[in-house]
C-alpha cells in the first residue's frame, strides 16, 4: 500500500454562499478518483462542502469566508502525506510577493499549497513545491476558472486544470 500514488484534488476560491450544481458537476468529472481534496480557503459558506460528498477533506479559512467557515476551519495547516510535508493555507495581502510571505513563515515544507490570488500557479523553487489551482468560480483574474492536481509518486507534482 505504501507505493500507491496519492492522488489530491485542490480548489481555492470557490466564492459560494452554498450548494451549487454546476460546481458538483465539475468535481464529480475532475475529482472522482482523488484520494483527498484540498480547499485553500474562501468557500465563503460552509454549506459549500457539501459538493464533495464523502471525500476526505482538509480546509483552512480565507479572508471572504463567514463566521461558519472560521470556527471552523484553521487559517493554515501543516501536514503529511507519503512523507511528505504539505502547507495549506490562503494567503493574504497583495498577490505580488505573497509566496515570499509564506515561505518566511513556514519553513521546512515540501508543497505550499494557497489561494487567495485567483491566479493558478504550479512551479519549484528551492526544492519547495508552490501551487495555487487559481479559483474554482472567479474569471476577474483570470481568463479561466481553474482547479488543481497533485499527484504524489517519487515526488509531488502538479498540473492546473482549466475548467
Amino acid at each position: 500500500m505504501e507505493d500507491k500514488k496519492i492522488k489530491i484534488g485542490v480548489i481555492s476560491d470557490t466564492h459560494l454562499d452554498d450548494y451549487d450544481d454546476k460546481m458538483k458537476k465539475c468535481i464529480a468529472e475532475h475529482f472522482s478518483d482523488v484520494d483527498i481534496i484540498l480547499h485553500a480557503g474562501d468557500m465563503v459558506d460552509v454549506r459549500v462542502l457539501e459538493i464533495f460528498g464523502e471525500k476526505e477533506i482538509k480546509a483552512v479559512c480565507g479572508n471572504m469566508d463567514n463566521s461558519s467557515v472560521k470556527e471552523k476551519f484553521p487559517e493554515h495547516s501543516l501536514f503529511e502525506i507519503k512523507g511528505y510535508k504539505f502547507l495549506l493555507i490562503h494567503g493574504w495581502g497583495s498577490s505580488f510577493g505573497i509566496e515570499e510571505r509564506i515561505s518566511d513563515v513556514f519553513k521546512d515544507v515540501d508543497c505550499i499549497v494557497y489561494g487567495h490570488t485567483h491566479k493558478p500557479v504550479n512551479h519549484k523553487k528551492d526544492n519547495v513545491l508552490y501551487f495555487n489551482p487559481g479559483s474554482a468560480a472567479d474569471r476577474y483574474f483570470n481568463s479561466s476558472r481553474t482547479i488543481g492536481i497533485l499527484e504524489i509518486d517519487k515526488d509531488v507534482t502538479g498540473r492546473i486544470i482549466k475548467i
